[in-house]
């Protein structure tokens, strides 16, 4: 019987083109119904995940998130915890965490006894468990008007129950610029690579993995590489009770052609859209568009896919409510996501 075990190769080092993917997912229902087009404009707690330079938006001495969303028809968790504070005019602080796990996998490497008798008593649960922890700071730029910078330093730990673990350290690096109406940002996510080092109890399934053929699990080193990601926004107030925000962020990678709108041997862009529908500051509705993939048929024809998602929010004083419809992936039905996210500020400045 085999077990679930991390995608890492026998290799000492290795920099696979999909490393630390929980990273990638987003935080905030805000965000997730927007497609993850947030660079420029975040201006809330979960900058400390998007971009740390608008933690300096926030204009509340405390501000916390928390989100939970239950992915891939119920077999992923994923949980978000944010917090943001002040240190003064010009200096902000944050501190996220995020899990991703898939609980209550059936480990049956026992299942059978040692006279050939089905024991379904000897089936025991792990998970397989992400966790990111992010520090983030932000300051403001005073001699050029509206431009903000922050950093970030995470410590990420994998586990797969007992089987293996890894530690990874990394760091990013952001910007927004205010013009107006107009508003710019850059982040340089894992800008020196981020690096995972995994350690594995390759004696827990040596015996089962000799038998079925697969190569016995050595230490590795999975390295992450860096991403750019490029973003732009405009607001525009429609009407006295109506406004109207549309943003557009451009993911840009360095590790070859990826199936992404735009595609080489040396880049990558993937672009997604944003668009949030605001009444009096009080309710929105936002959609967003990314993921735009071409999918080969087994007839060798080629189509065009991409994700659509769909969010509302509702702001009751000191208090966000926000709701995303995704598709993880969209590949049926049956994987939409309902997520949920809700924000609370304490003590305005």
């Amino acid at each position: 019987m085999m077990v679930l075990w991390p995608t890492v190769g026998a290799s000492q080092t290795n920099t696979p083109k999909h490393s630390n993917e929980f990273l990638s997912i987003g935080v905030g229902a805000r965000s997730l119904g927007m497609s993850n087009a947030q660079v420029s404009l975040v201006d809330n707690v979960t900058a400390g995940f998007w971009n740390p330079a608008g933690l300096l938006e926030i204009d509340s001495k405390y501000q916390f998130e928390l989100m939970h969303a239950s992915l891939f028809a119920g077999i992923a968790n994923f949980d978000y915890a944010g917090f943001a504070t002040p240190i003064d005019s010009s200096n902000h602080l944050g501190f996220s965490i995020i899990r991703f796990a898939v609980d209550d996998i059936p480990d049956t490497r026992f299942l059978y006894d040692a006279n050939g008798t089905l024991n379904y008593d000897n089936i025991s649960f792990f998970s397989a468990a992400d966790y990111a922890f992010i520090f983030s700071y932000a300051r403001k730029v005073k001699f050029i008007k509206g431009l903000r910078l922050g950093a970030n330093f995470k410590v990420v730990h994998r586990t797969v129950g007992d089987f293996a673990t890894a530690w990874g350290f990394g760091l990013d690096a952001g910007a927004q610029l205010s013009l107006g109406r107009w508003k710019f940002g850059l982040m340089l996510r894992d800008i020196t690579g981020t690096f995972n080092s995994w350690s594995h109890n390759p004696e827990l399934v040596a015996d089962i993995y000799t038998q079925t053929g697969n190569d016995i699990p050595e230490n590795t080193l999975e390295i992450t590489l860096p991403k750019m990601i490029f973003g732009v926004s405009k607001d525009w107030d429609v009407s006295d009770n109506f406004s109207l925000l549309a943003a557009l962020d451009l993911d840009v990678t360095f590790d070859g052609q990826r199936n992404v709108l735009i595609g080489s041997d040396v880049m990558s862009i993937d672009p997604h859209l944003g668009l949030e529908i605001g009444y009096k500051s009080i309710a929105y509705l936002r959609g967003g568009l990314g993921n735009i993939q071409q999918i080969k048929d087994f007839d060798g024809s080629k189509s065009t896919t991409a994700q659509v998602n769909f969010g509302v929010g509702f702001r009751i004083k000191q208090v966000a409510i926000d709701y995303a419809l995704t598709d993880m992936g969209d590949q049926s039905d049956a994987l939409y996501s309902h997520i949920f996210s809700i924000r609370a500020s304490i003590d305005k400045k």
